[in-house]
């Protein structure tokens, strides 16, 4: 079995799991079936034991259900779990591809050429990150379009948006914690200093409550937002956060509410939508877009 094959089939396993509590061992393979995949039981709770304890997934049986189920609490960054196997099967299936030939990658078309800008970085920055070392570099910032700049940080997270790479961190001078792009960043450096990681703090959850990047200290708010068909259908199957809440749907009108701290990204991603979505609340993001687009229209 191929290394995307078992990728495959993980990917099922817990996908089955997570919408489906107590599947049973049958019902587990019976769905891996359906998907091509004929394998026996012992191979299905070699797979299970596994995802258990190669990636830390809380895999429980229970007795009295006579079924597996996905014990989240016991399970670090599900999400982002999720989102990592969807990204190794494609590498994997990307790879096999590569290997049938030029012809067969003249049917794929990828999204520009810019997208993996930067990435030459990410080992060593996860590198860093895991030894808890401060890392220096040169960082040229487009809003200002001046010279490199030099920045001394400690590294807690990266974070993929939008096909680009960053790196998160505390700058050292200052103690306040700022957001890197790889794609601007040069000269990096590991250096031999170590700090202590804050156990108190977990940067996901920084984002978690916004949409992007650029994170601030205001308050969480309800957004409502009024959007019509049939974009409405494309906001339901890709929601602009994790936290959007259909409160209405009758076919012409869609209505949703996000719980966020409303942010510059949340504003771009309302924009994009055009002239099928409105802000019903809070009136102050409202009014926020409607200066957004009373000064556009000076421009035509």
């Amino acid at each position: 079995m191929s290394l995307r094959g078992t990728i495959k089939r993980y990917i099922l396993i817990i996908e089955q799991l997570n919408k489906n509590n107590y599947s049973t061992l049958d019902e587990l393979k019976d769905l891996l079936h359906q998907e091509g995949f004929e394998i026996s039981e012992r191979t299905l709770q070699r797979d299970i034991e596994a995802i258990k304890n190669e990636f830390d997934i809380g895999i429980q049986y229970n007795k009295t259900r006579k079924g597996y189920h996905i014990e989240k609490f016991d399970t670090i960054h599900f999400e982002s779990f999720l989102r990592f196997l969807e990204i190794a099967n494609t590498a994997q299936f990307l790879i096999e591809t590569m290997k049938e030939g030029k012809q067969a990658m003249e049917h794929i078309s990828f999204d520009g050429d810019g997208m993996l800008t930067g990435s030459e970085h990410l080992k060593t920055l996860l590198e860093a990150i895991k030894e808890q070392k401060q890392i220096q570099f040169e960082h040229i910032n487009f809003e200002r379009n001046d010279k490199p700049k030099s920045y001394k940080i400690e590294p807690y997270l990266l974070k993929q948006y939008q096909n680009r790479w960053y790196v998160f961190g505390k700058v050292a001078s200052i103690k306040e914690f700022r957001t890197f792009g790889l794609d601007r960043i040069q000269s990096l450096d590991i250096s031999a200093t170590k700090f202590k990681r804050d156990k108190n703090y977990f940067p996901t959850q920084t984002f978690d409550d916004i949409v992007g990047l650029n994170y601030s200290e205001g308050k969480m708010q309800t957004v409502r937002l009024s959007v019509a068909y049939p974009q409405a259908k494309y906001i339901k199957s890709l929601p602009l956060h994790h936290s959007q809440q259909i409160i209405k749907d009758d076919n012409k009108e869609l209505v949703i509410e996000l719980f966020l701290i409303p942010n510059f990204e949340l504003l771009q991603k309302i924009l994009m939508q055009g002239d099928f979505i409105k802000v019903v609340s809070p009136k102050l993001l409202a009014d926020k877009m409607r200066s957004i687009l009373k000064a556009t229209l000076k421009n035509y």
